[in-house]
C-alpha cells in the first residue's frame, strides 16, 4: 500500500476545503455568538473532550487566554459522570469538542451545565448527534464522513472554527484576515517535503514532541497520531518544561520533533535547540524560519507562515502525510490502528 492509497492522507487532503467551506458555512452564527459574547461576556469558559478533540479545545484555550485575556479550562468529565459533582459554571460558556458527538460523559457534562445556566456550544461533524442537540448553539465542522479512524480533517476544522469564533469575539481584524487565506495555506502545507523525517523515526521506539503556545497544542495532537498510527511512544511537551526533568530521556540517537513556528515563543525554543544540539538526541525540525531549520540535524521545512496563531494548523496539515508514511514504512496500516474504533463512548 502506498500513503496516497490510505483513507488518512485521502481525509487529510480534503481538509482545506473542509475548513474553507466550516468558515464559510459557520461565519454568521459565529459573528452572531460573537456579538452576545461581546454583550454578556462570561466570566470564564469550560472545554469539554475527549482524544484529538481535547487537543483542539487546548488550543481554544490558548486562543480564549491570549486573544481575550478571559481564563479557559477543561472540565475532566468524571467530575460530573463519577463523582456525580455539579460546578459553579453561571454565565459561563462551554465548549463541547466532539466529531462523533455521541459520548455519553460529553453529553451529560452538556446537558448538567446548560441546566446550571452556562451558555452551552457544541463543536460536532453531526449535527443530529446528541451532543447538537443537547447544547444551545451549535457550530458543525462540516468534515463529512471521515473512515480513517484517526481524526484529520475534523481536528483541523475544529482549530479553524475556533480561532473563527475568537477572531470574531476579540473583533481582531488581522486574524480575520488570515482565516481568510487559511484553505490555500493549507493546500501549500500539504506539498511540504517531510520524507527526510521518515528514516530517524523507522526504528526508533520512543520521542518527544515539543513546542511552546499554541504550537505546543498541536503538539499534543502530533504525539497522539505517533502513538495511535505509528505504534511509536511519542509525548508531548512544553518547550519550557523540557529542561526541568524529562532532558534525561535525551541519549544518541534519541528522537526529538521539534514545533518552532514563528511567534512569541520563537526565541525560546532556539535557546532551547542550542541547548540540546550537544546532549546526543536527533532534533527533527518542523517551522517555516531558517534559523530554527539550521539547529536541526533533520530539517522539516514549512512553505510559508500566514499568522502565528494558524501556523500551527500549517504544521498539523503537512504532518499528516508524513504520518501516513511514518506507519507504512514501520509496517502498519494508519487506517486500522490496533484496538481502536472510530468511536469511543466513555462514561
Amino acid at each position: 500500500m502506498k500513503a496516497s492509497e490510505t483513507k488518512m492522507l485521502r481525509e487529510a487532503q480534503e481538509a482545506p476545503a473542509v475548513v474553507e467551506r466550516a468558515l464559510r458555512e459557520n461565519q454568521s452564527e459565529v459573528e452572531h455568538l460573537a456579538a452576545f459574547l461581546r454583550r454578556h461576556p462570561p466570566p470564564f469558559v469550560l472545554t469539554v473532550a475527549r482524544g484529538s478533540s481535547d487537543h483542539a479545545a487546548l488550543y481554544g484555550k490558548y486562543l480564549v487566554e491570549t486573544r481575550l485575556g478571559r481564563a479557559c479550562a477543561s472540565v475532566p468529565p468524571s467530575v460530573y459522570t463519577l463523582y456525580h459533582q455539579s460546578l459553579a459554571v453561571l454565565r459561563a460558556l462551554l465548549v463541547a469538542v466532539s466529531q462523533s458527538g455521541e459520548s455519553p460523559d460529553l453529553l451529560e457534562v452538556t446537558r448538567q451545565a446548560r441546566r446550571d445556566g452556562a451558555l452551552t456550544l457544541a463543536l460536532v461533524n453531526r449535527e443530529d448527534s446528541p451532543l447538537a442537540k443537547a447544547a444551545e448553539v451549535v457550530l458543525p465542522l462540516w468534515a463529512g464522513a471521515e473512515e480513517a479512524v484517526a481524526a484529520t480533517k475534523s481536528y483541523l476544522s475544529a482549530l479553524a472554527t475556533l480561532a473563527q469564533l475568537v477572531a470574531f469575539w476579540a473583533e481582531d481584524q488581522a486574524l480575520k484576515e488570515a482565516l481568510a487565506r487559511l484553505p490555500e495555506a493549507l493546500e501549500r502545507a500539504l506539498a511540504a517535503d517531510w520524507q527526510a523525517g521518515l528514516e530517524p523515526l523507522l526504528e526508533a521506539e520512543n520521542g518527544l514532541v515539543v513546542g511552546r503556545g499554541y504550537a505546543y497544542a498541536v503538539a499534543q495532537e502530533l504525539a497522539l497520531k505517533l502513538k495511535e498510527t505509528c505504534l511509536f511512544h511519542a509525548e508531548a511537551l512544553s518547550g519550557a518544561e523540557l529542561l526541568h526533568g524529562p532532558v534525561a530521556l535525551v541519549e544518541p540517537g534519541f528522537p526529538l520533533l521539534v514545533l518552532a513556528p514563528k511567534d512569541r515563543p520563537l526565541p525560546g525554543m532556539l535557546a532551547l535547540l542550542e541547548a540540546l544540539r550537544g546532549k546526543g538526541g536527533h532534533l527533527l525540525v518542523a517551522s517555516s524560519e531558517p534559523e530554527a531549520l539550521g539547529l536541526a540535524h533533520t530539517p522539516l521545512p514549512l512553505p510559508q507562515r500566514l499568522h502565528p496563531a494558524l501556523d500551527p494548523l500549517l504544521i498539523v496539515q503537512a504532518f499528516y502525510p508524513f504520518a501516513a508514511g511514518l506507519a507504512l514504512a514501520r509496517g502498519l496500516d494508519p487506517d486500522r490502528p490496533r484496538y481502536l474504533a472510530k468511536v469511543t463512548r466513555t462514561r
